[in-house]
């Protein structure tokens, strides 16, 4: 796993800061709702359905995970590609925020499956709520981080229309 900055509860935050943390890249709105151009950036929208843990993700992270884009992508498959370490680490604060109601952002490794290697990218996750207030999915953002990218840090916020 990449190294990270201390934050609280292993890079946990509430719901009420997640427009801080959707926020990898100071973007306008028509980027935003741009899905080639999010691809283009390195950065792709997902999001799963905890009933099924059925995936819906943007061509930028089927680009990230070097799947071919719009094929279809089991959880199981995807999970299977992020180093032990960082596998690890996310599935802890995957549960934690589901829980919890929380989100988190977190910096990974994982094996490109088109062969490209092996690639660092930032994990940012927030709950989905039903109207009842019980966690009925998970969303966020995935951003390739360059060779050398420095830890985690709080950069500007971006709105995100989220799948």
């Amino acid at each position: 796993m990449r190294p990270i900055e201390p934050l609280p509860l292993n890079h946990s935050w509430p719901l009420y800061d997640l427009r801080e943390h959707l926020a990898p890249v100071l973007l306008d709105s028509s980027i935003a709702r741009n899905d080639a151009a999010l691809a283009e950036r390195g950065l792709g929208l997902w999001h799963c359905n905890l009933a099924d843990n059925a995936l819906s993700w943007t061509a930028g992270v089927y680009d990230i995970f070097g799947l071919e884009r719009d094929s279809a992508v089991s959880r199981p498959l995807s999970v299977s590609l992020y180093t032990p370490d960082s596998r690890d680490a996310m599935e802890r604060l995957r549960t934690y925020a589901i829980r919890h109601k929380r989100g988190f952002t977190l910096d990974v490794d994982i094996n490109q499956i088109d062969g490209a290697g092996q690639c660092a990218m930032r994990l940012i996750a927030a709950p989905v709520l039903d109207d009842d207030g019980v966690v009925v999915g998970l969303h966020g953002v995935k951003q390739l981080l360059p060779r050398g990218a420095p830890a985690s840090q709080r950069l500007d916020p971006t709105i995100f229309v989220m799948l």
